[in-house]
C-alpha cells in the first residue's frame, strides 16, 4: 500500500467512527465555511468513503445555505444604508444636515479587482460562475447584492455556480481516487 492509499484508508477509518447518518451533516457544515465551500466539502466526503452523489449534494446544500444567509444579511444592510443616505439627502435639502467626514478607502485586493473585471465583462452569470476562481462564493454574492443586483438573480446564479463547481470537483476527486490512486 503506497502512502497515498494509506492516508485515504486512515481517513476513511476516521470518518467511519462517526455515525453514518451524521456524516452528511458534517459535510454540510464544512461546505458552509468560506474558502472550503462545496468543493472541499465534496472532496472530504468522497475521500472519506461516502457515496459521491451524497457527498456532492450535502456539500452543495451547505454552501448554498451559507450563501443565502450572506445574501439576506447583505440585502438588509444595503437597504439600511441606502435608506439612511436617502434620509440624509432629504435633511440636506431641508437645511438640517450635519457635516460628516468620510474615511479614506483602502485599496482593493487583487481578487476583488479581478472579480470586478469579470462582472463588467460577463455580467452576473459569468461573475458567479467564474467568481470562485478568485474569491469565495459568499464574498461574490455579497459584492453583487451590495452593488444593487437582485437577490433572486444572485441566488439563482450562485446556485448554478455551486452545483457546477461541486459536481466538477466531485467527479475529478472520485476519478482520481478510482483510477489513479486505486482506492
Amino acid at each position: 500500500m503506497n502512502p497515498t492509499q494509506e492516508l485515504v484508508h486512515n481517513f476513511q477509518e476516521l470518518l467511519g467512527q462517526v455515525p453514518e447518518f451524521m456524516q452528511p451533516f458534517i459535510l454540510v457544515l464544512a461546505a458552509a465555511v468560506p474558502f472550503l465551500e462545496g468543493e472541499a466539502g465534496a472532496m472530504i466526503g468522497v475521500v472519506g468513503g461516502l457515496n459521491p452523489v451524497l457527498a456532492a449534494a450535502a456539500a452543495a446544500v451547505g454552501n448554498f445555505a451559507s450563501v443565502a444567509l450572506v445574501v439576506l444579511v447583505t440585502a438588509r444592510a444595503r437597504t439600511a444604508v441606502t435608506s439612511r443616505v436617502d434620509a440624509r439627502a432629504e435633511a440636506a435639502a431641508a437645511g438640517t444636515a450635519t457635516l460628516v467626514t468620510v474615511p479614506a478607502a483602502k485599496p482593493e485586493s487583487k481578487g476583488r479587482l479581478r472579480f470586478k473585471r469579470w462582472l463588467v465583462r460577463f455580467g452576473v452569470p459569468g461573475a458567479s460562475i467564474l467568481g470562485p476562481l478568485a474569491i469565495p462564493t459568499q464574498f461574490t454574492a455579497s459584492i453583487l447584492v451590495a452593488g444593487g443586483t437582485s437577490r433572486r438573480w444572485v441566488l439563482l446564479w450562485q446556485g448554478v455556480a455551486i452545483v457546477l463547481w461541486t459536481t466538477i470537483t466531485t467527479v475529478l476527486v472520485w476519478s482520481a481516487l478510482r483510477f489513479v490512486v486505486g482506492v
